[in-house]
């Protein structure tokens, strides 16, 4: 399971250096990850084991959701970590998701989210100024 937060520096190729917490999982699964595009304007890092069970959910959308099918499916690239822990970000997704140079990793328990640092921060004070769903308000802290 992926947690936490880590803000990092995409080189000048474009390339994410995974925080080295992480690597051990992901070298279990051949250092094989797929990104792809989230709604909210970041992306998703999966290992590709997770994303073969993300993709068949994707792909198994009636025809009223070919959008998010395309979405999701069609802004996939299957990349590999290197040995120095580095994942390539393609231009294509970098481009799409306004990712520069400072960017923000989350775990997000079977995946990873990619920010772009300023968009990050920005989405998150404006989703706080808001009511607390009631899913949240349930439990207790």
């Amino acid at each position: 399971m992926f947690q936490g937060i880590s803000s990092l520096n995409l080189d000048a190729k474009g390339r994410l250096s995974v925080p080295t917490r992480y690597r051990d999982a992901l070298i279990e699964d051949q250092n094989q990850l797929t990104i792809t595009r989230h709604p909210h304007g970041c992306l998703m890092i999966f290992r590709r084991t997770e994303w073969k069970s993300f993709s068949d959910q994707i792909a198994s959308l009636p025809m009223d959701a070919i959008w998010h099918r395309r979405y999701f499916l069609g802004n996939a690239m299957n990349v590999e970590m290197d040995a120095a822990g580095r994942v390539l970000i393609s231009p294509e997704l970098r481009a799409k998701t306004g990712i520069s140079k400072e960017s923000v990793l989350l775990g997000m328990g079977s995946f990873f989210e990619l920010w772009d640092a300023e968009t990050y921060a920005a989405q998150e004070a404006e989703a706080m100024k808001g009511d607390m769903p009631e899913a949240l308000k349930r439990l207790s802290f």
